[in-house]
């Protein structure tokens, strides 16, 4: 587990319509979907003034703990000036204080398997904005590492 400074940066991508919450298995439907609509109308290839082909799937909005109910964005980095095209949503990263942990293994079982530990460990979060970020080294599915970004105390 790294800790690290972020500086403020801008998303655009699909924002959930409603909130999803841990709760018998629903944020794994929602999110799961979200990421189908993602990928198969090509978002990734339609956000203007990509900074990066990374791919940023965030939690914000916390009603509480990982028990309540938050809201989930999935979208690529751009310039803070960016305009917001028809049909998508933006998102900014406030700057502030992460902890970093990897994801590594088999997709997407790592990623889930990493946040149950998350869950249970004593990180001192502060459920502002997490995010898990996808590059080149999560493309291998059987072989995956995926940074996931928790918002913790100054």
């Amino acid at each position: 587990m790294d800790k690290t400074k972020k500086d403020e940066f801008k998303l655009i991508g699909l924002k959930l319509n409603n909130k999803t919450s841990n709760e018998g298995g629903q944020s794994s439907i929602d999110c799961g979907n979200l990421w189908q609509k993602f990928e198969t109308e090509n978002f990734a290839e339609r956000i203007p003034d990509k900074l990066s082909d990374e791919i940023y799937a965030v939690y914000f909005d916390y009603e509480g703990d990982y028990t309540k109910p938050f809201s989930y964005f999935i979208g690529c980095k751009v310039k803070i000036d960016t305009e917001t095209p028809q049909a998508m949503n933006s998102l900014v990263i406030p700057a502030g204080n992460y902890s970093k942990v990897i994801a590594k293994g088999k997709m997407p079982d790592c990623v889930a398997n990493t946040w149950k530990e998350i869950w249970t460990s004593n990180i001192p979060r502060t459920y502002q904005i997490d995010f898990e970020v996808y590059d080149e080294r999560s493309k291998d599915w059987n072989d995956a590492e995926v940074d996931v970004y928790l918002s913790i105390e100054q």
